[in-house]
């Protein structure tokens, strides 16, 4: 609720040809200003004074007029002695109005921790106090609230004629601004205060004549501006000792109502000598009593001697050293300060006095002086009293047994009388308070929070509201910095607190082209300014706005070409508004506007020449020719059309006939010189290429390959070999033979070509050689095999493979498990494949048992010690009686069939075991077959394992020592691929058949396998549910625990969606969408996470993955058919089924209800676990890895598709990504990489993400060529 809203004003805020008359500037609401007014833990008092019932005693014998003063007596003394007090010539008590007149003001309020008085008069008036000359002089353009609004209403709080339009008071400060005598009752100073003032002047001004001679005073005072300082001092010197008190105003601007207040008028006792007596008499009590005690005793004593001097005119000298003095005050430079600020006077010790006395100062209201000393000693009793009363009220009870002197001042507070006079009363303004840590924000938030002029007091929504509108509304000019202030709290408090939300008011104002700070540098930034960005310069004054305007039309036509050119463009246009508004730039802001209207888009290019989109461009130029011909007057227009389509298109044909008026024909499609080159086909080897294209992108694995592209074959290929050198080195976990060390050299030379064909080639794709492909496809073990089937012998010393064990030492309860034998590369990578990989063989002993492959498990069941063991991979595949599905290799041909689109058709011919079937002939080698062109072939999986082996192997330093060249630091493979895990297998149940319970080692890692699920997990649902897990373990139910020791700065991730199903026996492709983002974080997954954290995590992960089962079990067994046959029972007519009644379909009804209930709930509780499993891990970034590639495969079938990868562009541009199909190399954006697959054949299989900051990854590695050669 605000009013005085002008749309005009609010909407041209920036403009300066908008004016702004009767806004005020920046205001504040009523808890701000009390704030303002004075110290707010400070309580101010109101003080009313009643004349004391104090007699003055009667002379019984005249005292003789004498020079000396008689010997003086203490305050005690002089109040009980049977012989009167010694008493002026001419005593006169004070009269009530002079008693009264001692409180400075009617509206004066009095502060204890100031010991002083502030003036604070709050009035409703149309008419304001006159400003002084010297505020109009030092604020000539601010500008009082509009006066008919003011008018209008009387007060915001109480009496709003046209209802509640305003929330509450807005107010407007003008610092010293009025005099005090302007107010009514007029406030003037006493002329002991004009004494002490002229006092601190004249002190102001010898100090500035110290410094300056004579004449240049002189000067100063005549008003010459030779010297700012010399005038300054003179001028503030003069002015503090002619003008009286100034006071702050603050107006209203939507009432009457009007405050002024005056800072501290400093009491008789300054406040730091009240304060230094009171903590000494607290500290060090007297004799027989308690601080609060002594405090009286000491303040009641000097009340006392003033009150005997003032109402019974004892002049007598006060003996210092008296014992009722010594007792009550003692005697030190406090004390001495406090009666000198009295008037009293110090006079050294005659004769035979051991100590001095303090002479009272005359108060002969006859004379100047005594006048002087009578109001200056009134206001210090009334001050003094009102101090004590204030004492007794806040030590009470230390004081219940203390007898009191008799005060003649009461005091009250009176915050709550002036918060209700300014509208900042509890009752007006509820205290709902802010969250503590807005008390213990950084200064800039609460920089923001003051700046909407809120106070910290009192907060809630709607106040909030009207403080923005508000400040807005008054100071137009200031709408940005207003608008940031309210986005900054906003996020402030939504991200402590939650429970604010101003969400919808900032979206609203940001529909009004609203803006903060941030947005003006991410605008300036968009725009190419900043050191890091294009243009290498920050945006500042001193930027011409034709040079801002040339840079926004540069990112215009940029955008042209861009995939999401239409979205950057948005952004361009609202970038130039934010700096144009920022500078109050009209001239941008008409440019902006001209360009949106006139200028050439490509919409507008298209329309002008009145083709479609995507026309044909020897139509398009016939087109271009008509119009020119028809409209030779907008020759230019047109040129500009085509030209933005040219651009648009990157059509090199379109240019060369802008250039030359000629059509060229059809010219070859240009490759941006600093992109990727793609690779061609050599026949169904799109998942070779993404692999290739892959391996490039790694910046240490390409370095460490580039030297081996040499050209003299012996030197690579035939080097000796020595087989001492060969028995000490292992890869894999086994031994290698020569002929694996040749053909692995072999295949990383041929890479390392590939490499600088990839950096060097101008073509837009290159094609790998034919001996790299067969390489990489067809394993050492398939070549001894082919060998074999050609008639050939097998070598072996030359081609044996000798398994040894390569895992990490670490501790363990059982004996080294037996691993299960492999072949050429060793199955190193954890999970066996990314779709499904195929073993070679089967373990006899095996048969009958669950052997079918599912999400990459091995069909085969593997060798297990009795007290060793391997890991299972998740879930197992059974597979009926007398049925082995048994997997590729040397027993199980697979055909690799290709079609004209390149996708790839891998089939897995199954035999059914049948004892007596007599053994079948060598079948003849046809084109088609399982050898295709290259021999045998396996899926993506094998074919990395393949890779990474013949790598490692080829850069394995065989003439080094052991020590050294088995070296994980010295294998690139090593270590950039592999990590570190830790595995504990724990039984759940007895078992006669093992001798411990726990089992624990530690081994080495290549990726992490993620079980794709139906229920759309995340990928930490997947990695959750392979770090643990339940397996069988030679007959018995074990858990198994993984956790990660030490992770790669490459983590590979793959996505098993080689799926089982066990109704029809056949594995299937999921396709199921598996959420990743941008940046996945491992630090739950470690071996050093916080204990108390995996503790709790486990427990709600198992209680998650209950429901996440139960769920399964309803969407994929038999009740998932009971809505169908419900829906169908009860439809139809056709038929007529005996056993099919009401009864019947009401229980089939009732049973999907259920089912459905208890999907419901358990999906609920699923998310509600998630949310809490995520929020234990949400403080846990210390492990931080990036995603750099997606690798796709696109088919509905695990045995058919096709393939491709998306690569970040990293380090040049992050926000980018490279899509690899095949030759195609084309921009997408990071939303199709990480879009939701659902429904789609086009399923990620293996994520690649890169340790934050590793650097190694370097996507592009391009050598530009110059144009100008080029050219030649």
């Amino acid at each position: 609720m605000i009013d005085g809203r002008d749309q005009v004003e609010e909407k041209g805020w920036w403009d300066q040809d908008v004016g702004m008359i009767g806004r005020p500037g920046p205001g504040m609401l009523p808890p701000m200003m009390e704030s303002k007014l004075h110290n707010p833990e400070h309580t101010l008092f109101t003080v009313s004074v009643t004349p004391p019932d104090i007699k003055p005693p009667v002379p019984t014998n005249a005292p003789e007029t004498s020079s000396s003063p008689p010997p003086p007596s203490s305050p005690s003394q002089s109040s009980t002695s049977s012989s009167p007090p010694a008493t002026a010539p001419s005593f006169t008590p004070p009269t009530p109005d002079e008693v009264r007149q001692a409180v400075p003001h009617p509206n004066a309020y009095y502060c204890r921790k100031h010991n002083g008085w502030v003036l604070l008069v709050c009035k409703s008036s149309n008419l304001l106090p006159p400003f002084v000359p010297s505020f109009r002089k030092s604020s000539p353009h601010q500008q009082l609230p509009d006066s008919s609004r003011r008018t209008r209403t009387k007060n915001c709080i109480s009496d709003q004629p046209y209802g509640q339009t305003n929330k509450t008071h807005h107010f407007h400060e003008y610092p010293c601004s009025i005099d005090a005598t302007s107010l009514v009752p007029p406030y003037r100073s006493r002329s002991w205060e004009r004494e002490e003032n002229a006092k601190h002047a004249r002190r102001k001004i010898e100090v500035g004549a110290a410094y300056f001679d004579n004449d240049m005073v002189q000067h100063a005072v005549e008003g010459d501006r030779k010297s700012q300082e010399e005038t300054s001092i003179v001028i503030d010197a003069k002015e503090a000792e002619e003008s009286t008190l100034l006071l702050d105003l603050y107006v209203c601007c939507q009432c009457s109502l009007y405050v002024a207040v005056s800072g501290v008028i400093p009491g008789v006792i300054p406040a730091r000598y009240i304060e230094y007596l009171t903590m000494d008499k607290y500290q060090k009590p007297h004799p027989g009593g308690n601080g609060a005690t002594s405090v009286m005793a000491a303040w009641e004593t000097i009340i006392t001697v003033v009150e005997n001097l003032l109402w019974k005119g004892n002049t007598k000298p006060l003996r210092i050293g008296g014992k009722a003095f010594v007792r009550k005050l003692g005697w030190h430079s406090g004390i001495k300060m406090i009666f000198e600020s009295l008037g009293f006077s110090y006079k050294e010790a005659q004769g035979d006095e051991p100590i001095g006395t303090l002479v009272p100062p005359s108060i002969d209201k006859t004379t100047s002086s005594g006048s002087f000393n009578r109001e200056r000693l009134l206001r210090a009793w009334v001050e003094m009293s009102s101090y004590t009363e204030e004492f007794r009220r806040r030590y009470a009870d230390e004081l219940k047994d203390y007898q009191p002197h008799t005060l003649w001042v009461k005091t009250d507070s009176a915050r709550e009388t002036y918060q209700r006079e300014l509208g900042a009363h509890i009752d007006q303004i509820p205290r709902s308070g802010l969250p503590d840590f807005f008390e213990r924000a950084p200064v800039k938030v609460k920089e923001m929070w003051e700046k909407l002029g809120l106070s910290s007091t009192a907060y809630n929504t709607d106040l909030f509201h009207f403080a923005y509108f508000a400040q807005c509304r008054c100071d137009p000019r200031n709408t940005k910095d207003y608008f940031t202030a309210v986005v900054e709290v906003d996020y402030r408090h939504k991200l402590k607190a939650g429970e604010i939300d101003n969400e919808t008011m900032i979206v609203e104002e940001r529909s009004r082209g609203r803006f903060t700070d941030e947005d003006l540098q991410q605008a300036a930034s968009l725009l190419g300014f900043g050191e890091a960005n294009d243009l290498k310069l920050e945006l500042d004054d001193s930027v011409e706005d034709n040079f801002v305007l040339q840079a926004w039309k540069d990112k215009i036509r940029r955008s042209w070409t861009a995939l999401d050119g239409a979205m950057q463009r948005n952004q361009y246009v609202d970038a130039l508004r934010i700096i144009a508004q920022s500078r109050g730039s009209r001239e941008l802001i008409v440019a902006l506007e001209n360009e949106q209207r006139n200028g050439m888009t490509p919409e507008k290019a298209y329309s002008t020449l009145e083709v479609p989109v995507g026309v044909d461009e020897e139509m398009l130029i016939t087109i271009f020719n008509m119009r020119i011909e028809e409209q030779p007057s907008q020759s230019d227009k047109m040129r500009d059309a085509l030209r933005v389509i040219a651009e648009v298109t990157e059509s090199d044909r379109l240019r060369k006939f802008l250039e030359t008026g000629m059509d060229p024909g059809d010219i070859a499609a240009r490759t941006k010189p600093d992109w990727p080159r793609g690779l061609n086909q050599l026949g169904n080897t799109c998942y070779l290429n993404s692999l290739l294209q892959y391996f490039y992108t790694i910046k240490d694995l390409r370095d460490a390959i580039a030297p081996l592209a040499l050209s003299d074959d012996k030197l690579v290929f035939e080097e000796r070999v020595d087989e001492d050198d060969l028995k000490k080195h292992r890869v894999g976990g086994r031994a290698i033979t020569r002929s694996e060390v040749v053909r692995s050299r072999k295949f990383v030379s041929h890479l390392a070509e590939l490499f600088r064909q990839l950096e060097n080639s101008n073509s837009p794709a290159v094609t790998p050689s034919l001996d790299l492909a067969k390489l990489a496809l067809v394993t050492s073990k398939d070549e001894e095999e082919d060998e074999t089937d050609r008639g050939g012998t097998e070598t072996s010393n030359s081609t044996d493979a000798t398994l040894v064990d390569e895992s990490a030492g670490g501790l363990r309860e059982s004996p080294q498990p037996q691993r299960a034998k492999s072949e050429s590369p060793p199955l190193s990578r954890s999970p066996s494949s990314v779709l499904g990989k195929r073993t070679r063989g089967v373990d006899k002993k095996g048969e009958g048992e669950d052997q079918a492959t599912i999400d990459g498990a091995s069909a085969e069941a593997p060798d297990i010690d009795m007290d060793g063991f391997v890991l299972v991979s998740k879930p197992p595949s059974p597979t009926s009686a007398g049925l082995e599905n048994k997997p590729s290799g040397s027993d199980t041909p697979m055909t690799i069939d290709g079609d004209g689109s390149g996708d790839v058709e891998m089939q897995v011919e199954e035999n059914v075991e049948t004892p007596k079937a007599p053994p079948l002939p060598p079948r003849p080698k046809t084109q088609g077959s399982s050898e295709m062109m290259f021999g045998k072939q396996h899926d993506v999986a094998e074919c990395m394992d393949n890779c990474m082996f013949q790598i490692e192997t080829a850069l394995l330093n065989l003439g080094a020592p052991l020590e050294v060249a088995d070296s994980d630091k010295t294998s690139v493979v090593k270590r950039l691929f592999y990590g570190k895990m830790r595995q504990r297998l724990t039984l759940l149940e007895e078992s006669k058949n093992h001798k411990a319970s726990t089992h624990e080692r530690e081994d080495h890692i290549a990726h992490l396998p993620v079980n794709v699920s139906d229920e759309q997990f995340d990928l930490y649902d997947g990695l959750s549910g392979y770090f643990d897990d339940v397996v069988d373990f030679n007959g018995a139910k074990a858990r198994m625990e993984v956790s990660l020791i030490d992770l790669p700065p490459i983590l590979q991730i793959q996505l098993q969606r080689v799926q089982f199903n066990r109704e029809t026996m056949q594995a299937y492709k999921s396709h199921s969408y598996v959420k990743f983002g941008e940046t996945i974080y491992m630090d739950r997954f470690m071996d050093d996470a916080p204990a108390e954290k995996r503790a709790t995590a486990k427990v709600i992960q198992e209680e998650l993955t209950q429901n996440r089962d139960r769920v399964r079990q309803l969407t994929q067994s038999k009740y998932e058919t009971i809505d169908n046959t419900w829906t169908f029972l009860s439809k139809q007519t056709a038929m007529t089924f005996e056993e099919v009644d009401e009864t019947f379909l009401d229980d089939l009804k009732g049973e999907k209800e259920r089912v459905e209930q208890e999907l419901e709930t358990c999906r609920r509780r699923a998310g509600e676990l998630k949310t809490q499993l995520e929020e234990v891990w949400q403080d846990q970034h210390r492990v931080e890895y990036e995603l750099t590639a997606v690798f796709v495969h696109r088919g509905a079938s695990p045995t058919f598709g096709h393939y491709f990868i998306y690569q970040r562009w990293l380090p040049n541009d992050p926000d980018s990504w490279f899509k690899y199909n095949d030759s195609d190399v084309s921009m997408v954006t990071k939303d199709e990489v990480l879009a939701d697959t659902t429904g789609s054949t086009a399923n990620p299989y293996l994520l690649v993400y890169a340790r934050k900051d590793s650097q190694v990854i370097q996507t592009v590695q391009r050598v530009v060529p110059d144009p100008d050669i080029m050219q030649i």
